[in-house]
């Protein structure tokens, strides 16, 4: 069983940054890939950046040079830096790790961008 808590969401201006973080707990957070994921009011859930247990990482077109995924597997976190931010990035992100056998999502943190 893993556990992923998000934090660090809020309400910033477009053009603003704003870091969210997960914190997992259950199992040996090192040997899994990591997920940020955000979900807009009527819209599918989409992937907005994968970071694997090795470091390697991608991301969507949409947020390209804007967002930074990370992770320090000292404190079992995964950070998303955003910058750059825009209106359309409003959304609930969530926090996700999945592999053979096991699928497991955070509660979500809202974030919104909006003068």
């Amino acid at each position: 069983q893993v556990q992923l808590v998000e934090s660090g969401g809020g309400l910033v201006q477009p053009g603003g940054s704003l870091r969210l973080s997960c914190a997992a707990s259950g199992r040996i957070f090192s040997l899994y890939d990591m997920g940020w994921y955000r979900q807009a009011p009527e819209k599918q859930r989409e992937l907005v950046a994968h970071i694997t247990k090795y470091g390697s990482t991608n991301y969507a077109d949409s947020v390209k040079g804007r967002f930074t995924i990370s992770r320090d597997n000292a404190k079992n976190t995964v950070y998303l830096q955003m910058n750059g931010l825009k209106p359309e990035d409003t959304a609930v992100y969530y926090c996700n790790t999945r592999g053979m056998g096991y699928n497991y999502w955070g509660q979500g943190t809202q974030v919104t961008v909006s003068s």
